[in-house]
């Protein structure tokens, strides 16, 4: 299973609970903080819906 690097670019701030609580769900806490992930369709799932928030690469 490949694994995605994950690092948090922009503020949660002024954001909906449930984009809070996706970030929190990938382990992401702060702006810069990098997270490693399998690419499994439940983290891309996630992933997708806080894309503007987030940037992805493969590891």
């Amino acid at each position: 299973m490949s694994k995605i690097k994950v690092k948090q670019v922009k503020s949660a701030i002024k954001r909906t609970q449930t984009q809070k609580r996706t970030l929190e769900a990938l382990g992401l806490r702060k702006i810069g903080h990098v997270v490693e992930h399998d690419a499994t369709p439940n983290i891309l799932g996630m992933i997708n819906k806080v894309k503007h928030l987030v940037s992805t690469e493969e590891a």
